[in-house]
């Protein structure tokens, strides 16, 4: 009889703990890359199309001599790398860090040149390498208002007959005037050519966050730019600005969270297209409840379907997303695990079904380890960060196939 009972019992918990809601599980499953970055190297920047992959990043030699190198990704290795410039006067940040983009065999990349002795004073300066060059041009001026202010936080991607769409936080109105007044940071976008030819300079946001990262894309309407905007009471959520027709729109919140901070955050948003499908991810912190959030819009930004949340706890920000398809998209974010952080990331739909999300990698939980990265290379995944050490740091790289989210 105890018997029977026993296994009566038996049966029902297996059969009750099958009914139950399925837990979301930690699945590690990687395959890490040999890096092509050498010994202290830090901010990687992830860029990725049809035609190819490239990973930037900067190599300290040193105290002050800083070197931008970049390598390309061949059937899954990285190739040899290949130095586009060098320089002692640089800015160098952990979250406002160089890009790379790619665009018709065009390759474009920047660094933050220091201007004065302020911590805060430098300028962006556009290197290009058009096709069939063998040598970079370097130095190229972004923006030519000569202040000794806070320019950065670029975001470029490719657009139209071999140019780039791009778009950064221009601090020039900060400059104290001789009342003693600051004015506001700002957004401005502008078009380069492949020679590094800037036009179309433009003011989109008259007043936004000081130095979180800005974000952008290309719709089949035209750019659009995210980033963290500032009210005059100092809530600072995210805002969308899109060009139509030719003409940019006002800025617009993309969703209220209300986060009432007094000094910025430094953690910007990042967006992915495919034709008018558009998915934005963002970190925020409203009511003292950090999360990561999601949405998506299929009218280029115009609309967007409420927010998805996408971690479960402990979010610290840090974001990534990309699209699968329309209505798929996966996001990487980092998270706080004991005294370190993990990076992660899982695969989300837009009626908010998700899948059992993946651990890349375990952290450092410091400003060191930057703002890990993350593109769609084929029918991989492909992850880049900084590993920090007690005395230097290194790029880690490593890919997830796409069938395994």
């Amino acid at each position: 009889m105890k018997t029977y009972t026993f296994c009566g019992l038996s049966v029902l918990i297996v059969f009750l703990t099958s009914c139950a809601e399925p837990q979301k599980k930690e699945i590690n499953v990687v395959n890490n890359i040999v890096s092509p970055a050498g010994e202290n190297s830090s901010l990687p920047n992830l860029f990725s199309n049809k035609e190819k992959t490239l990973m930037s990043w900067v190599e300290h030699q040193g105290d002050t001599l800083a070197s931008l190198r970049y390598a390309e990704l061949k059937d899954g290795e990285w190739q040899t790398s290949h130095e586009i410039l060098q320089g002692a006067d640089w800015f160098v940040n952990w979250a406002d860090f160089p890009m790379i983009t790619e665009n018709g065999g065009n390759l474009l990349s920047h660094v933050l040149k220091k201007s004065s002795e302020g911590t805060y004073s430098y300028d962006v300066k556009l290197n290009v390498l058009p096709k069939g060059s063998e040598n970079w041009l370097t130095d190229l001026p972004l923006h030519t208002d000569g202040t000794p202010t806070e320019h950065g936080f670029v975001s470029a991607v490719p657009y139209k007959d071999g140019s780039f769409f791009i778009t950064w936080l221009d601090g020039r109105n900060t400059e104290e005037n001789q009342d003693g007044i600051r004015g506001a940071m700002t957004v401005r976008a502008a078009e380069v050519s492949a020679q590094g030819e800037v036009s179309r300079d433009t003011v989109l946001d008259a007043r936004s966050c000081d130095c979180c990262q800005t974000t952008a894309a290309i719709t089949s309407n035209g750019p659009v730019v995210i980033y963290r905007d500032r009210s005059e009471e100092e809530i600072r959520d995210m805002s969308i600005v899109r060009q139509v027709a030719g003409e940019w729109t006002a800025p617009k919140t993309i969703y209220s969270d209300n986060w009432l901070i007094k000094g910025c955050p430094v953690n910007g948003p990042k967006a992915s297209s495919i034709g008018n499908s558009l998915a934005v991810a963002w970190f925020t912190a409203a009511g003292d409840l950090p999360k990561v959030n999601l949405v998506f819009s299929n009218d280029g930004g115009e609309h967007f379907a409420p927010p998805i949340r996408v971690d479960e706890a402990d979010a610290l920000g840090r974001v990534d997303v990309l699209l699968l398809d329309a209505d798929t998209a996966i996001v990487s974010w980092m998270e706080s695990k004991d005294s370190r952080a993990q990076l992660k990331a899982i695969k989300i739909t837009r009626s908010g079904k998700k899948s059992d999300y993946k651990i890349i990698a375990e952290l450092d939980g410091s400003r060191k380890t930057g703002f890990p990265q993350m593109e769609l290379a084929g029918d991989r995944v492909y992850f880049a960060w900084t590993d920090v050490a007690k005395s230097s740091s290194t790029i880690k790289t490593a890919y997830v196939p796409v069938v395994q989210f």
